[in-house]
């Protein structure tokens, strides 16, 4: 009951990974991502713990495959849906021969999409097929596009609660995480986060990697003073 994508772009080499779904926190429990490593979809009765596993492999050098093969003896893997892309734009995808129907999984260059419990067997090729025609776009925008697209294609059979856009271009900090939950329109809630957030980017890459020039463009005890003196 998830549909999610994974990319890495091929002329920044920068990662970004979203996905959506009825059930709650899926930001936080399937998606997966580091610049120094990779990205890394677990869902279908989710085991966090193999996506955290997956991008310690790609980190120390295992391509997408041999990630995947690593983390597949884990207990259980049969209910689990997979799929990775590594720092080359490789990709992978498992789906556990205990998963619920429809699930389908469609690959593009340097991207993977997959899916479980969806009305149709089309739901991720169409995701592909967005995130390719918008190539042009900022790695954000093709994720928001591919889930769109998902949905448009049929999505999955209950009604979605959540969804996330994670984006990473440094080691160790994504510069693009945002989450919705409990929702009766996640996708719509989460392109309304990210056209509030997107003039903000910037500046807030700013102030990781460059604090003394990061930040507001008004010192804070200015506008107490200014308040103060107004009152």
């Amino acid at each position: 009951m998830t549909f999610s994508i994974a990319l890495r772009c091929p002329q920044t080499g920068h990662f970004g990974i979203a996905g959506t779904t009825s059930s709650m926190a899926m930001g936080a429990r399937c998606l997966f991502v580091n610049h120094d490593a990779g990205a890394v979809i677990t869902q279908h009765r989710t085991d966090p713990r193999l996506g955290i596993m997956a991008l310690r492999y790609l980190r120390a050098g295992l391509s997408a495959q041999e990630a995947l093969d690593a983390v597949a003896t884990a207990p259980g893997i049969e209910w689990r849906e997979l799929a990775i892309v590594d720092r080359n734009g490789n990709t992978a995808a498992r789906q556990g021969s205990h998963q619920e129907p429809i699930h389908a999984k469609a690959f593009g260059p340097g991207m993977v999409a997959v899916g479980n419990i969806l009305r149709n067997d089309t739901v991720t090729a169409a995701m592909i097929a967005a995130a390719e025609a918008a190539s042009d776009k900022p790695i954000a925008e093709r994720l928001l596009a591919a889930l769109d697209a998902g949905l448009a294609a049929g999505g999955e059979v209950f009604p979605l609660g959540s969804a996330a856009l994670r984006v990473s271009e440094h080691d160790d900090f994504c510069v693009v995480d945002l989450r919705v939950d409990k929702s009766a329109e996640p996708l719509t809630d989460l392109r309304r986060l990210w056209d509030a957030y997107a003039p903000q980017q910037a500046n807030f890459v700013e102030r990781v990697l460059n604090p003394d020039i990061g930040g507001r463009a008004t010192n804070s005890l200015d506008i107490l003073a200014k308040e103060g003196a107004q009152a």
